[in-house]
């Protein structure tokens, strides 16, 4: 069955009618005129009823062609919503071509707010499988450890001391991983919005300096930091903080004792540039593509307690402001992590 069928049939009928109306009625008015010539009347007639059939031809074939053009666009909708597949927009002229334009603009809206959303239901569930993942160790650890305290089954102080040290590094890590992974998702989910302001560089790079000086100190490491004093930086000052931190405990935790870690700017008409430089034990070159990956670890043994996001958020944290961050390595050499802001 045709898919117009009610449309045409709807239309032969108002056809039907109106022609048989107009018919009747020029029949009537040319009737008392051409009464005496009749073979004219008639001649006439026929002639009326053939521009009625080249009028109804024409109307019906305009009308087929618009109903088909209204069913294309009508497939294009459930293809979309059924299949997720969209075909190539056709080239139309008037009113027709503005009516797919303006389809094909909504289609591409849908799809796009449509794989948008797919897009946050993986990040969701991906982050909220990472957590679970994550935490199963430790956790354990601290049933084992609390189980054996509880039973009294460690009798000596010292191995005691020991296994609540290690519960609290436990309990420190957790937090740590915790508190990242939702940073993490709420800048990657959008959530943030960065408030960025021009703020003095060498003033925010020195508070990042402080925080990790307790870390440092314990290494006999020494943060060197090269970075004239009148250098602005359009950014979020706390998050670019927050950042800074991440690559300098990386960077202490990869290099050796009394070695120096250095934090140098450069600043050009186009760009600002903040490198972060260690003399450790370098990165790999198969391990370069991964390492801001979340929990990516070049080498667990290093330092136990690390959850490996810390280069995952810096890379959000920068990338959410606008900027890019890369790293140079060469192992058992360097490693040079370069944060750069076009102004």
């Amino acid at each position: 069955m045709n898919k117009h069928s009610y449309e045409i049939g709807k239309f032969n009928k108002w056809f039907a009618i109106c022609a048989s109306i107009l018919l009747l009625a020029f029949f009537c008015c040319t009737y008392a005129v051409l009464q005496e010539f009749g073979k004219a009347l008639w001649t006439l007639t026929g002639l009326c009823l053939f521009i009625e059939a080249v009028i109804y031809i024409l109307v019906r074939y305009e009308l087929g062609t618009l109903c088909n053009e209204i069913s294309y666009a009508s497939d294009i909708m459930v293809k979309l919503v059924e299949e997720g597949d969209i075909p190539s927009e056709p080239y139309k002229q008037g009113e027709m071509g503005e009516l797919y334009t303006n389809l094909y603009k909504l289609v591409g809206t849908l799809t796009e707010s449509k794989q948008k959303e797919h897009e946050e239901k993986k990040f969701l569930r991906d982050i909220m499988s990472d957590i679970s993942h994550q935490l199963k160790t430790p956790l354990a650890s601290l049933n084992v450890f609390i189980d054996l305290l509880y039973d009294d089954m460690v009798m000596e102080p010292e191995k005691r001391k020991q296994m609540l040290e290690e519960s609290k590094n436990q309990l420190n890590r957790m937090e740590w991983m915790v508190l990242s992974m939702l940073k993490l998702a709420r800048i990657e989910a959008g959530a943030i919005q960065f408030e960025k302001e021009p703020n003095n560089l060498n003033t925010l790079l020195l508070q990042a300096v402080e925080v990790v000086t307790y870390l440092t100190d314990g290494r006999r490491q020494n943060i060197a930091v090269d970075c004239p004093e009148d250098i602005t930086l359009v950014c979020d000052s706390g998050w670019l903080v927050e950042g800074i931190i991440n690559l300098l405990k990386n960077a202490s935790d990869y290099s050796p004792e009394n070695s120096e870690i250095k934090i140098e700017v450069e600043k050009t008409p186009v760009f600002t540039r903040i490198y972060v430089k260690d003399n450790g034990m370098g990165i790999p070159d198969e391990d370069l593509p991964n390492i801001f990956k979340r929990f990516y670890r070049v080498n667990k043994e290093v330092n136990p307690n690390s959850v490996g996001i810390g280069l995952s958020l810096t890379k959000s944290i920068v990338e959410g402001m606008g900027g890019k961050i890369t790293v140079r390595s060469r192992l058992g050499e360097y490693t040079h992590f370069i944060l750069t802001f076009v102004h």
